[in-house]
């Protein structure tokens, strides 16, 4: 029987040819960017805080997509990579918490398959005994490695675990880690719902600009989107599958949430961007449109917002 392979919304495709990644490899040649400035790290992480809390809502960034999320006394992180290197390029910044200053996590939520988005060796160390939730078709590769504890969910499925919600919502990606399994498993972001506090955070994962974020935002009232800004230069070629600094703000609104935490940047060199540039051009289309200064919300590695 055939495997499935899914698709995006309007069957938007990502995947480009041999020649068109041959086009971007030589253009990036003759391209001299500046990597030196990273995000900087907190230096003062409260470990207890995040040790020890049990009631209040917070969000930590690690790095590139890597949170830990507290929430109605779960401890959950979204795509756990602390790799060293990505591919053939170093880490440009080390992450804000090593793996054992992580609390025990109840919860890992996954995105979708790629390397930057899911690194095994890294999920091996967490402390606890999570629960993953995955995107349908990636179960079969937590469950060959020894992970019992999966489940597998289609867009807009539901968990609910003690007080808070999971729900899976689509993205507009891709997905693949061998030659032999491209779209075979699928990808999204995850809403996660305080049903106590009526909070939710959205994190989006990776995605391309697409109609799906005003769905998403009729559908859940957000206060933090955490969005991706990184991995968009050449647009020509990363378009589809990653939202530039201003589509991730017209997302945003889209989504109609209360703050914006930028992601997915300043951590591995993905794409011809810079950490900088990135930045930059998130905040001149912050004051492009008039946006207040409060609802932007730029954290340094390790930084702890407590909700």
């Amino acid at each position: 029987m055939r495997r499935k392979r899914y698709t995006n919304l309007d069957d938007v495709q990502n995947m480009k040819s041999w020649d068109h990644f041959v086009r971007w490899q030589k253009a990036r040649r003759t391209r001299g960017k500046d990597y030196s400035f990273v995000i900087p790290k907190e230096t003062n992480v409260d470990l207890e805080f995040l040790k020890t809390n049990s009631t209040q809502t917070s969000v930590t960034w690690i790095g590139h997509a890597t949170f830990l999320i507290q929430m109605g006394g779960l401890n959950i992180v979204t795509d756990p990579v602390w790799a060293n290197r990505m591919g053939l390029h170093p880490r440009l910044a080390p992450p804000g918490l090593t793996i054992s200053q992580l609390p025990r996590i109840d919860v890992v939520l996954i995105s979708h398959s790629h390397y930057d988005h899911l690194h095994f060796y890294s999920i091996r160390r967490l402390k606890g005994n999570p629960l993953f939730l995955v995107p349908v078709g990636l179960g079969n590769k937590f469950l060959t490695r020894g992970f019992s504890k999966v489940e597998e969910f289609h867009w807009w499925g539901e968990k609910k675990l003690k007080d808070v919600l999971f729900s899976f919502v689509p993205a507009q990606h891709w997905s693949k880690r061998t030659p032999w399994d491209t779209n075979r498993s699928h990808w999204g972001g995850w809403i996660i719902s305080s049903l106590r506090e009526d909070q939710k955070i959205h994190f989006v994962g990776d995605s391309g600009y697409f109609s799906g974020f005003q769905e998403i935002g009729n559908s859940f009232e957000i206060d933090y989107v955490l969005m991706p800004i990184g991995a968009y230069d050449p647009e020509w070629f990363m378009g589809p599958q990653h939202v530039s600094p201003e589509e991730a703000v017209q997302a945003f609104l889209d989504l109609r949430a209360k703050k914006f935490i930028p992601m997915h940047y300043s951590t591995f060199r993905l794409a011809d961007d810079t950490p900088l540039e990135a930045l930059y051009r998130l905040q001149n289309e912050w004051k492009r449109r008039n946006l207040e200064k409060e609802r932007l919300q730029i954290l340094m590695f390790g930084e702890t917002l407590k909700i």
